[in-house]
This record gives structure tokens, C-alpha cells and sequence, in this order.
């Protein structure tokens, strides 16, 4: 699937949901359902900056494709980097930095995130895109 693929189906699930309390409970739901991070990734370097809650992202480059993993102690939080990963897991790291994450403005997470979550969510998306630039300028 493409990352605008994914980027659709998330807006269409967010769609179906008018109160915004209910789209943080599927926020919630999501970062529940998630894989818990294996303890040896819970380290300071994969700790992001600029989180207020603890986040750790670990990015691994298999099969020319981006495959990331995350934790977060915040449930909304680990909603929201759960979020990123669906929609820019196992993509080329040039899909990943060329993409347009329209979804984030389109389900209303921007403007109904508190500063420091808005500015979390930045922390992680920035982080993201270094690992596949990284990624990127290591296979060239």
C-alpha cells in the first residue's frame, strides 16, 4: 500500500467519528494494540527530543524498506507515533521523505493537540524522516 493510501483509510476510520472524545479513544485503542517495544530498543539514543512524554523510536533498514518501532509511556502519545508508523512503515526511505502527511491536518490532530503534543508530533515526524534520510545516503 502507498503511504497516500494509508493516509486515506486513517482519514475515512477518523471520518466515522464526530466527537473529538471518540477519536482520542481510537487514538488510545491504536497505541494499545500496538507491539510493545522490546526493552533493549528503550535506550537514550532512541529516546526523541523535543517529547514531552517519553518516546522511543528504533529504525531499521530491511530490504531497502523503512521498518520502525515505538513506545511511548503517554497513551495518547503512543496513539499518535502508532499513527506515523502505519503510515510510513515499510516504505523506501524516498517514499518516506518525498511524502505529504495530508492526514494529520485532514483528521483535525493538529488543532485539537496541545502544544507540547503538536510539537511531540513534529519531534517524531522530523526523527522519522533523519532515519530514512539516513538510510538513504548510506545506500548511495
Amino acid at each position: 500500500m502507498t503511504i497516500n493510501q494509508i493516509q486515506d483509510e486513517i482519514i475515512e476510520e477518523f471520518q466515522n467519528l464526530d466527537d473529538w472524545m471518540d477519536r482520542y479513544q481510537l487514538l488510545i485503542d491504536m497505541g494499545s494494540e500496538q507491539e510493545p517495544l522490546d526493552e533493549k530498543y528503550k535506550t537514550e539514543q532512541n529516546l526523541i527530543d523535543g517529547c514531552q512524554s517519553r518516546v522511543w523510536l528504533q529504525a531499521d533498514l530491511v530490504d531497502g524498506r523503512v521498518r520502525f518501532k515505538a513506545e511511548s509511556d503517554a497513551l495518547i502519545v503512543k496513539g499518535i507515533v502508532t499513527l506515523l508508523i502505519r503510515v510510513l512503515d515499510n516504505q523506501t526511505p524516498g517514499d518516506i521523505l518525498s511524502s505529504d502527511l495530508y492526514f494529520i491536518e485532514r483528521i483535525g490532530l493538529s488543532e485539537h493537540l496541545s502544544p507540547t503534543r503538536s510539537n511531540g508530533l513534529l519531534a517524531m515526524l522530523r526523527q522519522m524522516k533523519m532515519y530514512a534520510l539516513a538510510f538513504q545516503a548510506k545506500a548511495n
